[in-house]
């Protein structure tokens, strides 16, 4: 199942190279430093919506998370 993008953005074909690479790092470091933020939520709404298979049935045995 293909998901539509998020963002519809046309880019400016003029960009050069030294701005292209100072708004890639912008975005990592963005991205990063959201992620860190919110880690705890992200990772607890990723197992909510995709749980692994051994969360979906009832083990005796007890399986620890690894992470």
């Amino acid at each position: 199942m293909n998901k539509p993008p998020l963002l519809d953005l046309s880019f400016s074909p003029d960009l050069s190279d030294q701005a292209a690479y100072e708004i890639a790092e912008f975005l990592e470091a963005l991205s990063l430093a959201f992620e860190e933020h919110y880690f705890g939520q992200i990772r607890r709404h990723r197992r909510a919506i995709n749980p692994k298979r051994s969360e979906l049935t009832d083990q005796p045995w007890g399986e620890e998370d690894p992470f």
